[in-house]
């Protein structure tokens, strides 16, 4: 059985138990929480914990040796920078800056002063992936929020866009936890 890393939060107000990719599962749970409690919990949740592993099966056949993280930036920026120019014209946007990150859960943001922040891991993905991710984010600059009006605007732009959110949901927990080699 797989060692479960558990964290007593004072802000927690229920628990929470995730399973990441190639990392041990967390559970959160409130400051008062007994250790019996977390005992049980987990006790009831190992089936669950187990199912949630077994689905982890990589499928991307991504090789650490050979991505250089600072090429996958740089050409991420090139492919991001690509695609923002060409769209924000058809969108009828304009953005201030493209930000690449490493971030651990999201794969695009954007924030209201108009930067558009972009996980460098989208280059290992297909590039229509890519492209929806750099769509949706800049018709967040014309709705801010994930209303019907917004994805309207996905949708006449990117008719096909449930396929790539379905690729990300997919394979994007396998693609956030890649680390190249040094």
């Amino acid at each position: 059985m797989e060692t479960v890393e558990v964290r007593w939060s004072p802000r927690a107000r229920r628990w929470r138990l995730e399973v990441p990719w190639g990392q041990a599962p967390r559970l959160t749970v409130p400051q008062g929480t007994s250790r019996a409690g977390v005992e049980r919990l987990l006790a009831e949740k190992r089936p669950w914990i187990e199912d949630q592993r077994a689905r982890q099966v990589p499928r991307l056949r991504l090789d650490p040796a050979a991505v250089s993280e600072s090429q996958a930036r740089s050409t991420a920026r090139q492919l991001v920078s690509t695609v923002a120019s060409e769209e924000a014209a058809r969108i009828g946007v304009e953005y201030r800056r493209i930000r690449i990150g490493g971030q651990r859960t999201l794969w695009g943001s954007c924030s209201s002063r108009g930067t558009l922040s972009f996980n460098w891991r989208l280059v290992l993905a297909p590039s229509e992936v890519l492209d929806y991710v750099v769509v949706h984010e800049l018709c967040h600059l014309r709705v801010p929020n994930h209303s019907r009006h917004f994805w309207a605007l996905v949708e006449r732009h990117r008719p096909h866009w449930r396929r790539q959110r379905d690729w990300l949901r997919d394979h994007g927990p396998e693609l956030l936890a890649f680390r190249p080699r040094a």
